[in-house]
């Protein structure tokens, strides 16, 4: 075995040779193994006594990828990737990609420029790169669809699925696979064999029967745009993503290879790519928690207990049955028990009549909940998560009934979204075992989970509540304790701001519009008449004072009731409402308010530069660890366009030395709400980011 560098390796066996790679911890396609390639390959080229070549790596998985921490920084250093795929697809012997873990993005790219590809049944391949804004730019683009066809391949390239090896296989994306454990010796048999039936190299690039059916529909590439534009909306790279493939089935290689190439470079140099490639670090860096080393001792869980069967305990229920993990569940009242425990079953079977599960796994996950009206029935539950009704008084007597029986060492969890998790845990007699554990609705669905340390949550509490997030399929972030936590009190923001706006002048389906447009997937009003507008309203506390008072008393609670802040049809299809445009005048002439025309531009400046307003005073205050953690709770939670980064990153890519200049300018006009915070002045006027190292402990 030769070196070759310092991450490359090359043997010859009785005339297969063999290159070998090795760069922890995933053999990303840094400057060595990309050296590593040029210079084996290099060397390989015209030697008389190599038959074959097989290509591996050593580790836990193939080439996993590009070096992303590195993309779009400095110049080219080190052999071109492109380069490295010509030398190897132009190989006059054959050369077999031996695969196992993952061949992603770039290291896919790699193997579909050798002439066979074989993998073990583990492995997993796949172009993720529309994940990151961009899309496969070393021939992914072109040499995919010449395999699977334009179809498979635009699927599998726009939603960046990790295809399995035997679906590989029976695509023709893997030529065999091999026994699990034995790749290197699996892989030398079949290049072996190769030989002896004299199989010639096979370059993907020649290949052309599986484009004709697109080349013959001059209507394909039309059709699959219209039929996913709802789902590619606001995203550049969808629409590259599939130039591109038609440059694949209209084009020579070459020719395809060079928009292919175009494309690529300028979704690099974009915001969007910038914002995606920050949010795939920011998810990696939330699990960080600088107090809570990863070495923290966790505690023990095996089973959960949930206080209160209606929509939030019933959604968090599903979390652990999904994962196999036993739930206690706990009403008051028979009816309200019977009632969640069928909304529960309703669910699961209705994912299985949709053939996402077998009726074995509903029963599976259904056998492992047990209902109970006695508070008692937690005594013996690892994990405790109470989702009973929102109020101060109500959550306090159940912590108190909790510490009396839940057994020592429990964690005892509340999934308040707003209220003092130091006074719940003040019930307590063991405050260092209460949390939050804010859960977003639908509970089962939505991917964002907010852990809310108390001033007393002790490291291990902390710590294993991450770590459940994790085997519960959630990304967690770590909160502290104030009003709304981080995602509902930079929300309250934008709701004060878009009431005021339509007080002022601007309509109801403007500011709706304004935001929709710039990525959330609905505005604030469509988005309250589907929750309901009675949500925390009764008619016996109702002042009258507010539009949703006025609403609510009329009977218009939103979609369900087809009249909220819009008047709806019986497909719930929503139009402008009279009546709510009258109500909304009357109520400016009695607040005094002259009605005016309002800009789309002021409208997205007055909704979204308070949110990072607060988010600057969130990070003042410690109530979160980083500008990205802010972030990940808007992206995750409350629909913020991935492509946009976030709030925070949104500051920064907009500068926060305007974002100053604005605030201060609605603050001279519209008083105090809008003062700049300290931390956002302090980093405007220094020219820092959020997104800088060390910016928040520098002010």
């Amino acid at each position: 075995m030769t070196p070759i560098n310092a991450v490359t390796t090359l043997s010859i066996e009785d005339g297969i040779a063999v290159v070998t790679l090795n760069s922890p911890p995933v053999n990303a396609l840094s400057v060595g193994v990309r050296d590593g390639l040029a210079l084996a390959f290099g060397q390989l080229l015209g030697q008389a006594d190599v038959k074959a070549i097989v290509l591996i790596c050593e580790g836990k998985t193939f080439i996993a990828g590009a070096d992303i921490g590195n993309l779009g920084k400095g110049g080219p250093q080190g052999a071109n990737l492109l380069d490295c795929l010509k030398a190897i697809e132009g190989a006059s012997q054959p050369v077999v990609s031996a695969i196992h873990g993952t061949a992603l993005g770039g290291g896919f790219e790699v193997a579909l420029a050798c002439h066979y590809r074989v993998a073990v049944p583990s492995a997993k391949c796949g172009l993720p790169e529309i994940k990151l804004g961009l899309l496969a730019g070393a021939g992914g683009t072109q040499r995919l669809p010449r395999i699977v066809g334009a179809e498979r391949a635009l699927e599998l390239m726009l939603s960046g699925e990790h295809v399995p090896s035997k679906a590989c296989l029976e695509m023709g994306l893997l030529d065999a696979l091999v026994e699990e454990g034995q790749l290197r010796q699996g892989a030398i048999a079949f290049a072996r064999q190769l030989v002896a039936d004299n199989r010639p190299v096979k370059k993907v690039r020649d290949l052309d029967d599986k484009l004709k059916a697109a080349r013959a529909n001059p209507q394909f590439f039309a059709d699959f745009r219209k039929a996913n534009v709802k789902k590619f909306r606001g995203f550049d790279a969808p629409e590259a993503n599939i130039r591109c493939v038609e440059a694949a089935v209209n084009l020579p290689f070459d020719e395809g290879m060079a928009v292919e190439r175009k494309l690529f470079l300028e979704l690099l140099a974009g915001t969007q790519c910038a914002a995606q490639r920050y949010a795939f670090f920011a998810e990696r860096a939330v699990w960080k928690i600088p107090d809570v080393p990863a070495d923290t001792p966790v505690l023990p869980w095996e089973n959960v207990g949930i206080l209160g069967a209606g929509t939030m305990g019933g959604g968090i229920a599903m979390n652990f049955l999904n994962k196999g993990i036993p739930v206690t569940l706990v009403e008051t009242k028979q009816e309200a028990l019977d009632r969640g425990i069928a909304t529960i079953r309703k669910n699961y079977d209705n994912t299985a009549k949709k053939g996402r599960m077998t009726q074995a796994d509903v029963d599976r996950r259904m056998g492992l909940l047990t209902g109970s009206l006695a508070i008692e029935a937690l005594a013996s539950s690892d994990l405790v998560i109470e989702a009973v009704f929102e109020e101060m008084s109500v959550k306090k007597a159940v912590f108190k009934q909790l510490d009396a029986i839940a057994k020592p060492g429990a964690i005892l969890a509340t999934n308040t979204s707003r209220l003092d998790v130091n006074e719940i845990a003040a019930a307590t007699t063991r405050p260092e075992s209460v949390i939050g554990l804010h859960f977003f609705s639908p509970a089962n669905v939505m991917r964002l989970l907010e852990v809310v340390r108390g001033d007393k949550s002790s490291g291990a509490v902390i710590a294993t509540s991450m770590q459940m997030a994790r085997k519960i399929g959630k990304i967690a972030a770590l909160v502290g304790v104030c009003p709304g936590f981080v995602g509902n009190r930079m929300l309250a923001q934008r709701q004060r701001e878009a009431q005021a706006l339509m007080l002022e002048g601007a309509r109801v389906q403007d500011i709706d519009r304004v935001l929709f447009d710039f990525g959330f997937p609905m505005g604030p009003f469509a988005m309250s008449d589907l929750a309901g507008l009675d949500l925390g309203w009764t008619r016996e506390s109702s002042t009258g004072l507010t539009l949703r008072d006025k609403l609510c008393e009329r009977d218009r609670r939103g979609q369900k009731t087809s009249a909220g802040y819009y008047d709806y049809d019986a497909q719930r299809k929503a139009t402008p409402s009279p009546v709510v445009e009258q109500l909304i005048a009357e109520l400016a002439a009695q607040k005094g308010i002259v009605q005016r025309a309002v800009s789309d531009e002021e409208i997205l400046q007055r909704c979204i530069y308070p949110m990072i307003n607060e988010g600057a005073k969130i990070l003042e205050e410690g109530k979160a660890i980083r500008a990205s953690d802010i972030d990940i709770v808007w992206i995750n939670g409350y629909g913020w366009p991935v492509y946009r980064g976030g709030p925070m990153f949104y500051g920064d890519t907009v500068g926060l030395a305007h974002v100053v200049e604005t605030l201060q300018r609605f603050e001279a006009k519209l008083g105090a709400d809008f003062k700049p915070a300290k931390l956002l002045v302090q980093l405007a006027a220094t020219g820092q980011k959020f997104q800088d190292p060390n910016s928040i402990k520098s002010n």
